[in-house]
This record gives structure tokens, sequence and C-alpha cells, in this order.
């Protein structure tokens, strides 16, 4: 006897013990019906037929629901049972809920949304190791945004030239250089020799300025290798580390959460388009930070807003301010920073193609609670490096006074520079 199910029911009220998706779905040729219970069967028990070895049992008890259609905005919503999911497995739970869906046949496109966790697998997760407050009490920066660049060009320096580039964004005023994303270790730069200069450089400037510097080492390679090249930042007195999150894959930024090594793990998404970027399918930049957040990222890239990398304005304010028809069970003012039982909040980095001229409008979206990023936007200071840090300061001191940049940068030089050259957003 073939036991035939039925996926949907609009009638189902989610417990919270259920993990929720939120797709957007284009049928390919059929009922929106049909296509949102193909995503739930394949993305669950099912598969493209009825089959003999379904029993009650688990139908019962582990079949999914699709409890929300709306047809005219293509939006689904599917209640799974938490016992479909490996607790602490993050490639798992993605395998289902965001795996051979996408190429399914019974759908022309598909996108991951949102999703929310139950406590379960919540709590089956780390974490933050330090999170907002923890960064705020090692940077010893109580309010503001914090700020900092990128050493340019990504690729080419020797590991002086990087340290230098790094020594005088500090000491022109800012708390963070880290590396770019394709810098790991390199013919030209070798990676514990980076490490060794730009931690000597960082130590001297935070004795001539007073002030905390955080460097950002690029780990990312294979796991043993990564794992190794972030107890070397540790033993030579590294604070932090990053990342590639998507590239190294989420297992790799669980290895590094799980080891425990009590240094700040800096998120960085390259790649993310490749998920991200086409609305109708893939998946959303509100979804991976959600999960980069559940493994343990104390920073994330979520995009600027004001900058040169695609992201609208809705996407950055869903992951780092309100999200607007949230999901998720608990409810908070900013998803990074919502109560998520043991998890501690994530805190937003914003970047790419920011300078001084887009502080005031992204400070005003985003809040206080971010980090900026300024690569060329500090490089690329006519008077070079250092004045494009103190450029970079300047406005934000004007921003956290309530002065207008304009009437600011009359009486500093280095920011009427930056403002010349890069102009005033917005």
């Amino acid at each position: 006897m073939i036991l035939l199910l039925n996926y949907i029911d609009l009638k189902y009220k989610p417990s919270k013990k259920d993990l929720i998706c939120e797709f957007y779905l284009e049928p390919n040729k059929i009922s929106i019906e049909k296509a949102a219970s193909n995503v739930a069967l394949e993305s669950s028990i099912g598969t493209w037929t009825d089959i003999a070895t379904m029993n009650k049992r688990v139908a019962r008890t582990l079949k999914p629901n699709v409890f929300y259609i709306n047809k005219r905005k293509k939006i689904i919503k599917i209640a799974y049972n938490e016992n479909l999911f490996e607790k602490g497995n993050m490639p798992e739970i993605l395998s289902s809920i965001a795996g051979n869906i996408f190429g399914m046949s019974a759908i022309k496109n598909l996108r991951l949304m949102d999703i929310s966790f139950p406590e379960s697998i919540v709590k089956s997760f780390k974490g933050p190791k330090f999170g907002i407050e923890g960064i705020r009490k090692i940077t010893k920066i109580k309010k503001r945004p914090l700020i900092g660049t990128i050493v340019k060009p990504k690729l080419g320096l020797n590991e002086k030239e990087h340290a230098k580039v790094a020594y005088d964004a500090w000491v022109g005023g800012l708390d963070i250089v880290k590396d770019d994303e394709n810098l790991t270790s390199m013919s030209f730069n070798n990676f514990n020799k980076r490490v060794i200069e730009t931690i000597k450089l960082r130590k001297k400037a935070e004795k001539e300025t007073g002030k905390i510097k955080i460097y950002m080492p690029n780990v990312t390679a294979e796991t043993n290798e990564m794992i190794k090249r972030a107890k070397f930042v540790k033993k030579h007195g590294g604070r932090y580390v990053m990342i590639d999150i998507l590239t190294a894959g989420w297992s790799a930024l669980q290895t590094l959460r799980n080891a425990n090594l009590n240094l700040v793990i800096h998120a960085h998404r390259a790649g993310h388009a490749a998920f991200t970027r086409n609305e109708k399918h893939g998946i959303s930049m509100l979804a991976i930070a959600k999960i980069a957040r559940l493994i343990g990222a104390d920073q994330l890239h979520i995009g600027a807003i004001v900058g040169k990398m695609t992201g609208t304005k809705h996407e950055v304010k869903d992951i780092g301010e309100n999200i607007e028809n949230s999901i998720i069970h608990e409810k908070g003012t900013h998803m990074l920073e919502q109560k998520w039982y043991n998890i501690k909040p994530t805190m937003a980095v914003c970047s790419g193609g920011l300078h001084p001229g887009g502080i005031p409008p992204l400070v005003k979206i985003m809040g206080n609670n971010i980090i900026m990023q300024f690569g060329g936007g500090c490089h690329g200071h006519p008077n070079g490096t250092k004045e494009g840090a103190i450029a970079i300061k300047q406005a934000l001191e004007a921003v956290m006074s309530k002065k207008s940049l304009k009437n600011y940068s009359k009486t500093h030089k280095e920011l009427k520079i930056a403002l010349d050259k890069f102009g005033i957003i917005q």
C-alpha cells in the first residue's frame, strides 16, 4: 500500500519546535501549490513519486507543512519538524532546506528568503565568542561606530610594505586594518612574515597613539592550515582573525569557532553574490547572515548601501536593522542583535566603495553598532593613507557631534581634500 501525502496545510500553526523557511517561488508550468509541495517533499522526507516504503509513523512525525501561500507575491512558508535535522550540523541542515530543491524541474525560480531556527537548533551552536559587547570591550570604544581600512592594493605589497600601510592608517586615527579577501600566503607576501611585521607596527602605533588598534589577518585556507595560521596569530599577539566564510565553507567557520582560540572572528562574504544577486533565485543575504551568526561570526560584512557593491538599501537594512514581516521566533529590533537564546549579537560590517562623504547617510541608516571599512576611500586620498585615515576620523567626528561635513571641513583640511575628490553623499 502506497501512502499518499498532502504537504499543503494552510490551517497549520507553526510551533516553536519548527524550523520555518520563507521562499520566493516561481512554478514551472504547474500550480504554485503543486510546486510548493514539491519543494516541501524534496527538502524533507519525500521524493519525486509516491513510494511504498513511506509509513504512517514517518508521515505523522516528520512531514513538513506548507502553511502559507501568497500567489501574488509568489511567497510560500514551510514549517519543518526539528527532528528532520541533525543538531549542530549546518551542512546537513542546508542540504535539506537549500539543497536539491534549487535544481528541481518543478520550479522556474526559487529563493530562500529567510530562516527561523527553533530553540533546539539554536542551542546546538556556539554563536559568537565575543559579539558586540566583547568587541567594544577589547577596543575600549563604547558607543561610536568603529572605523577601519583594507590594505590596498589587494595583492602585490610585500610584508614590510603591507605593515607600513597598516601603520599609517592606525596613526591616522583608524581603529582597524584588515587583509583583503584574496590575500593569504603569497610568494611575495608570506602569511607568517606579514603577521609578525604588521603586529609589530600595530604595537608601535598603539604606543604612539595610546589607543587599542586591531589587525585582522586573513586565515582562509584548507581547514587544518587555517587553524595552524590562527594559532600563529594568537601566539604572536593577535586579537582577531578573518575568514572568507562562503569560499571556505560553513564547516570551516564552525571548525574555527570550535577551536575556541579566544580570537575575534571577522567574517568576509566573498562570493555571496553567486547566491544572492539574482533576486528570484538562490539564497538571500539575510539567510546567510543568520547562519553566520548562529555558527559564530563576531563580525559580518553585510553591504554598504552607499558603496560600490550591489545590494539594495532594503536588503542591507533587513540584516542590520529592522526586519519587516520577520518569521523568526525571537523578536527584536535588529536581526544581528536580536535575542537568540545563548547566541550573542554579531556586529555588522559595512564596506565596499565607502569614503568619508558616505559616513553621514550610512550612520543615519544603520546606527552606531557598525564597523565601517574604507579601502580606496582611505588610500585614495590625494595625500596618501595617513591623511586619508585622518579624513575618515574627522568625518566621523562631525557626524557624532551632529555637524555637517561641509562646515566641519572648513577647519579640517584633510577632510576638505577628501570631500573635494570623493564628494558628499546625501
